[in-house]
């Protein structure tokens, strides 16, 4: 949705949500939603290397019954798509855990609880009925660590996310910028101030239905953190930068469910987590948060799928906004894919409508996608649904190396011989 176009159309995309959520957000809030690292590059091409992945559109075929349904991690979806965690998701509009847990309950798939949620694990368990995830970071404090696994337990989460590409924080410019972190002077607190009170849609909402907002699965740890630089505070100093592979026995110790690791953009770490013996991996990049000038997380995934996808499930995130993406990602080897900002621009948005909305509309997207190359169930996605940017059909199998790279961003590792 263009900045010239009025708010009453219907939004047709995830794209569309993004214009809702800047023009309702504070500024503050949407850069902290829209962001990346430094200059924000690799952000970018998460985004633009899905673009290059060219499909192979094929005709006359018996596309009458179209098949999305999944398993993933042992779980039965109606379509390939998780919602990822997204901290600070209350913050965007009223509940916004629980409303967004709904709406992926309603729509047949997971939604993944972020430690840093504004509503707690109790909370979103309280307001559905189907199983959700929990995501956990690496913390120095590990009895905290543990009495969370205890909790996300109880509430019969079956799988954890385990996110290992925070051991330190990127450095986030936006976020510096309008005063998010740092120190702020008595006029960017003016400033910040008129920027919340001139978004009076947002603040009203938040004053009238939105309360408490307080880091629900944090408030012992915090409690007297009521701020977003209290806050940050306390999450650097968590991070536990001088952990490794080895130290993360403790982890199965105290965790009886399924374990997937996020954060994974090497196949070598890949491999590492397969031996050890975690149910999945996450191929992704923070969605660009963290290292800037690093691989988009599609280019990434084939060569970590060749390395691991026979032993775990491979999932991945980072800038898939449409139900093509989704497509392009199962045919390149992905289980399933981890949406984060698409669900977060709807939910900014629109609430937990705009959230089933955009899941709605990733669903036909996956649809049409899968029609168009004769595929009807995700069992026929593979690489030879798809054409690198020359125009020759991608070939995979036994002895066969991908025919060339789809752009000079997304080149494919050596198909398994």
């Amino acid at each position: 949705m263009h900045a010239d176009r009025p708010l009453f159309l219907q939004p047709a995309c995830a794209g569309d949500y993004r214009e809702l959520a800047r023009r309702r957000l504070p500024r503050q809030f949407f850069d902290y939603l829209d962001g990346g690292a430094y200059d924000e590059a690799t952000m970018h091409n998460n985004v633009e290397d899905f673009r290059k992945v060219l499909l192979r559109q094929r005709v006359l075929r018996d596309i009458s019954n179209i098949d999305l349904r999944a398993e993933v991690l042992g779980q039965k979806l109606s379509m390939p798509v998780i919602l990822g965690p997204v901290g600070l998701a209350g913050m965007f509009a009223p509940r916004g855990e629980v409303q967004a847990a709904q709406a992926a309950e309603a729509a047949g798939i997971p939604f993944c609880e972020s430690t840093v949620s504004i509503c707690s694990i109790e909370e979103v368990r309280a307001n559905t009925k189907a199983p959700f995830w929990y995501q956990l970071y690496v913390m120095r404090d590990r009895g905290y660590a543990r009495e969370l696994l205890q909790r996300a337990h109880a509430a019969a989460c079956p799988v954890l996310v385990f996110t290992v590409d925070l051991a330190v924080v990127g450095a986030r410019y936006r976020d510096v910028r309008n005063g998010m972190t740092g120190v702020r002077s008595p006029f960017g607190k003016l400033a910040k101030a008129w920027d919340f009170v001139s978004h009076p849609s947002w603040a009203l909402d938040m004053v009238a239905h939105g309360k408490p907002l307080v880091f629900g699965n944090l408030v012992k740890a915090l409690p007297q953190a009521h701020s977003l630089p209290a806050f940050r505070a306390w999450v650097n100093a968590q991070f536990d930068p001088a952990v490794t592979w080895k130290d993360l026995s403790w982890l199965r110790e105290n965790w009886p469910g399924k374990i997937v690791v996020k954060g994974i953009l090497d196949a070598d770490d890949a491999r590492t987590a397969a031996d050890i013996g975690f149910d999945g991996v996450v191929v992704s990049n923070h969605g660009g948060r963290q290292l800037d000038g690093v691989p988009s997380s599609v280019s990434a995934l084939p060569a970590i799928v060749d390395a691991v996808g026979d032993r775990v499930d491979v999932l991945m995130d980072g800038g898939v906004r449409s139900g093509l993406d989704v497509v392009k990602a199962l045919a390149l080897g992905a289980r399933a894919c981890i949406v984060g900002r698409a669900w977060a621009y709807a939910l900014a948005g629109g609430g937990g409508r705009g959230v089933a909305h955009v899941l709605h509309i990733m669903r036909k997207e996956m649809e049409v996608a899968m029609a168009l190359t004769a595929c009807t169930s995700l069992r026929e996605l593979d690489r030879e649904i798809l054409v690198p940017a020359s125009g020759t059909q991608v070939k995979s199998g036994p002895g066969k190396d991908v025919a060339e790279t789809l752009a000079s961003r997304v080149a494919y590792a050596e198909v398994s011989k």
